[in-house]
């Protein structure tokens, strides 16, 4: 039986933190239960894409998670499928797939490890923060793939960079809260993802997964460290 896309991308997420425990295809929601979620989660809900969103709701020691991808969306995969090549065809449309699959592994994960605030504001930009640099890391592998020297090129970074940080507008949303959120987490993560690049793939996946077991706050003192880091390598003049 042939694998789908999204058990690939569950999989690959597993490999580098850890199990769910559960097949998240099992939550995978219809428009018309999107619709119900959406108007319970309130105002604000509605201002988050329609092409692609995740739903959390505890209930004791339960988390339950809703996943929906639009007819689109899930058309654009299909017809432009991500695995024979990557392109500005289907680049959006496999950001938006990979982030949702994302944000309900971690949150399951996070649930597990016994973290209830769900509804916090730090849970969702950890959740928003992690999604945008593990889907920079699968883009890289989608790219990689395809090129015969296994070697990710300038150009290539340069322009997964722009689909998934430069194109995004937080200036967009009416919500405030809304509007910082992904102003602050877009830019973490991408002096992040840039810190990143510079490793060697051991050192990078030792890096995400201590990364990935940090709550929001420490998270951004961990960024805001390796650019003030950076910050200091520029100032210092090259030796004579």
């Amino acid at each position: 039986m042939n694998e789908t896309l999204f058990s690939q991308i569950q999989r690959l997420f597993e490999r580098t933190y850890a199990q769910v425990g559960i097949n998240l295809e099992d939550c995978l929601i219809d428009q018309r239960r999107c619709g119900q979620l959406t108007k319970l989660a309130g105002a604000s809900a509605r201002e988050l894409s329609e092409l692609a969103r995740t739903f959390l709701r505890a209930a004791g020691d339960q988390l339950y998670v809703g996943i929906y991808y639009s007819r689109w969306l899930i058309d654009q995969l299909e017809r432009h499928d991500p695995r024979a090549g990557l392109s500005d065809r289907n680049i959006r449309s496999l950001i938006m797939f990979v982030e949702e699959i994302n944000h309900a592994l971690h949150a399951a994960l996070q649930f597990k490890n016994g973290e209830r605030a769900i509804e916090s504001e730090d849970f969702a930009r950890n959740l928003e923060l992690q999604a945008q640099v593990d889907t920079y890391l699968v883009l890289l592998l989608f790219v990689a793939f395809f090129r015969k020297t296994q070697k990710v090129a300038r150009t290539d970074r340069r322009w997964l960079r722009f689909h998934l940080f430069a194109a995004q507008n937080p200036g967009a949303f009416h919500d405030r809260n809304l509007r910082g959120r992904y102003l602050e987490t877009t830019e973490l993560a991408s002096s992040y993802t840039q810190f990143l690049d510079t490793l060697n793939g051991m050192r990078r996946v030792e890096e995400i997964r201590r990364f990935r077991s940090l709550d929001y706050g420490a998270k951004r003192q961990h960024i805001f460290a390796l650019m003030d880091v950076a910050s200091e390598q520029i100032r210092r003049p090259e030796p004579k």
